[in-house]
């Protein structure tokens, strides 16, 4: 399993209503097809042992016997396993019945969680044979029946279990009905410290319910900031008026990882990444840090837990949604957040006009786009967009083409100004040769380009949009005082792989033909900034060539902002969502409906560490382009404003990071 990263399981187990002895053997299998499977975590139904329906039953001194003897003989059959169980339990102590999850773990019961919230309505009658549980731990005593030992054993709400050499595997436990009430214990569970809650539960099936529960589940762990393991009684529980099916499930962070099909008896599997969800709580800051003092933790060890591959989707294009019809709908939310974003600039500043250089490339033909929609919004002409062309050195027919078919599209204003005269007249002024295709070459066209922008902007009483997006900053691929500069730059929070979908949106939902053609033909176009000469009138400078995948570089950038994940841990991770195994999972819950079009490669782990350590170098060597930005929208929780995300120091030394690169 990859690091910071552990495999649960949620068991609908087939079980007979008071038969302790057959319920006991039906456990036994799904721990160990768990352990087998290489799960460190099982979490079964509500009073599995003995049945949730039973009833007056709860009475008879033969169930509660039977139920003792069945969690010894789980305990027995269990000894050797690496694996928290959380078993529904109908515990009898102090002369009171409990519904309980039991704890277990390698034979020992490491303590027993009681339902606080009973259910005394509608088809549940709770009350009538159990106590609602305490929240203050106390020690009850325990008597395994098969191995005569006898200890005492945590008895309360707040307990949290840690596991010994993997700190951030911390799990806490509630009950059915305990998750459905406006204060659930799992809020104060997540505060102490759980990383993972897991509830035993009995829900019976309604007409509507299972959408709901799925709903609650889902909001719960993304409320919670954490994983959520549910366990549901089967089919076996149905008696009388009641039909249960066993809607198991996993979910993390505000997604469900693994669901059972209802009528099934089955486990469930979920791959759950402790480190991101740590990561997230760190990052927000939320929980009091006084919310542990009440609790009681308790160790235990999953030593000799299976090593097994990871079977979980790992998005290779993170900012890209999987399902075409979510990605039509995020396309179309990210272009209203950037022209509404431009639009209260521009009304702030009561200007009505803007000048944008246009390239014929990806990124001024999203920015252009976003003026064209900005200024229907504030019913301004479009003639006010003043599309600057300003061929050079690298300048091919087949960008400057698409430049001013773009801009006659889109009905905006366009100008061509050629600056290859004003850049030879620089390089004699200030002794550089021409032929010397250095960066003093390239950048002297990029700052002409922005002089220009500028004063046709102090002319015209307008500001210059700028172009440059997400992924260019991250890795300080913009000429500082060049296309770095703007007045106000709509792309920045924007990333280069889902640029490129923005505008593959606009191109499949306009009805102009013509406009849709020139978008298409863009989109085919390399990404370049063109500023060596063409070879046969082709794109000589691919950026990709130099600094690396754009898509490589996006994965980096997410996990490495999002999730603050180590080398070690991007590398891993990388080589594993651009692999074939990685991509034949695109059919998992979390990602439906998968769309061909969005082009996933492989690469090799050599080439991942080569563009990793790129990435790395670039990121930290360029934050003093990123510490000057100028105004745009965030669109997404990754961007590096520093005035919002990204508070970094210029002069930070990378060396820890490519230490650790080095090691790989």
């Amino acid at each position: 399993m990859l690091e910071g990263f552990v495999r649960v399981a949620a068991a609908t187990p087939s079980l007979r209503v008071a038969d302790t002895e057959y319920n006991s053997e039906e456990i036994l299998r799904s721990m160990r097809e768990a352990s087998e499977a290489g799960a460190g975590v099982i979490v079964f139904p509500e009073l599995a042992v003995s049945g949730y329906t039973c009833a007056d039953l709860f009475w008879q001194t033969a169930l509660r016997d039977g139920a003792e003897e069945a969690l010894s003989r789980i305990l027995e059959g269990s000894r050797e396993l690496p694996l928290l169980c959380f078993l529904g339990y109908p515990l009898y102590t102090g002369g009171k019945l409990y519904n309980t999850a039991a704890v277990l773990c390698r034979g020992r019961v490491l303590g027993f969680v009681p339902k606080k919230n009973l259910p005394n309505y509608g088809e549940f009658y709770e009350l009538r044979w159990f106590t609602a549980g305490a929240e203050e731990p106390r020690e009850i005593d325990f008597l395994d029946r098969r191995s005569g030992e006898r200890y005492s054993v945590p008895f309360g709400m707040r307990l949290l279990f840690r596991e010994e050499n993997m700190p951030e595997l911390c799990l806490a436990a509630e009950l059915c009905e305990d998750v459905w009430v406006a204060d659930t214990p799992s809020t104060a569970h997540a505060a102490a410290g759980a990383v993972i809650l897991a509830n035993c539960s009995a829900s019976d099936e309604l007409v509507g319910k299972q959408q709901y529960r799925r709903e609650l589940l889902r909001a719960t762990s993304a409320r919670l900031l954490a994983a959520y393991i549910y366990a549901s009684a089967g089919e076996g529980e149905s008696t009388q008026d009641l039909v249960f099916g066993g809607q198991s499930m996993i979910c993390g962070n505000g997604a469900v990882l693994s669901e059972n099909p209802l009528y099934t008896a089955a486990v469930q599997y979920a791959d759950i990444d402790l480190q991101r969800i740590c990561h997230e709580r760190l990052r927000r800051n939320s929980c009091p840090p006084s919310a542990a003092d009440n609790y009681r933790e308790i160790r235990f060890s999953l030593r000799g837990l299976r090593d097994v591959s990871l079977r979980r989707f790992v998005d290779p294009h993170p900012f890209v949604p999987g399902d075409e019809r979510l990605r039509a709908e995020r396309c179309e939310e990210i272009l209203n957040i950037q022209a509404r974003g431009l639009k209260k600039r521009l009304m702030h500043i009561h200007a009505e006009k803007v000048v944008i250089g246009i390239s014929g490339g990806l990124d001024s033909t999203l920015a252009l786009l976003v003026a064209a929609r900005c200024f229907d919004l504030l019913g301004l002409p479009r003639e006010n967009i003043l599309s600057i062309t300003m061929p050079a050195f690298g300048t091919t027919d087949r960008t400057y083409h698409n430049a001013v078919l773009l801009t006659d599209r889109l009905h905006a204003s366009l100008r061509e100004i050629p600056i290859r005269q004003a850049v030879l007249e620089h390089f004699a002024e200030i002794g550089h040769d021409p032929s010397k295709h250095d960066v003093v070459y390239e950048n002297a066209q990029a700052r002409e380009r922005t002089q220009v922008l500028m004063d046709i902007a102090n002319a015209e009483r307008a500001i210059v949009i700028g172009t440059g997006d997400l992924s260019e900053l991250a890795l300080g691929w913009a000429t500082y005082n060049g296309d770095h500069i703007s007045m106000y730059a709509v792309n920045v929070g924007v990333p280069k792989t889902l640029v490129r979908h923005l505008v593959k949106y606009c191109a499949d939902s306009c009805e102009d033909r013509a406009l849709a053609d020139t978008l298409r033909d863009i989109l085919d176009t390399p990404v370049s900034p063109e500023l060596l000469p063409p070879e046969e009138g082709k794109i000589s400078q691919r950026t990709e060539d130099l600094v690396g995948p754009y898509e490589l570089h996006d994965f980096f950038l997410y996990q490495i902002l999002r999730w603050g994940f180590s080398p070690r841990k991007v590398c891993a991770l990388a080589c594993y969502a651009f692999s074939t195994a990685n991509l034949e999972l695109r059919g998992l819950p979390e990602r439906q409906e998968q769309d061909d079009s969005l082009n996933y490669h492989s690469y090799d782990r050599e080439t991942i560490l080569k563009w990793l350590r790129v990435f790395y170098q670039r990121f930290f060597s360029q934050q003093f382009k990123r510490s000057c930005l100028p105004d745009g929208p965030k669109v997404g929780s990754v961007a590096v404003s520093p005035r919002g995300d990204l508070r970094m120091p210029s002069d930070a030394v990378s060396s820890r990071w490519l230490m650790e690169l080095e090691m790989l």
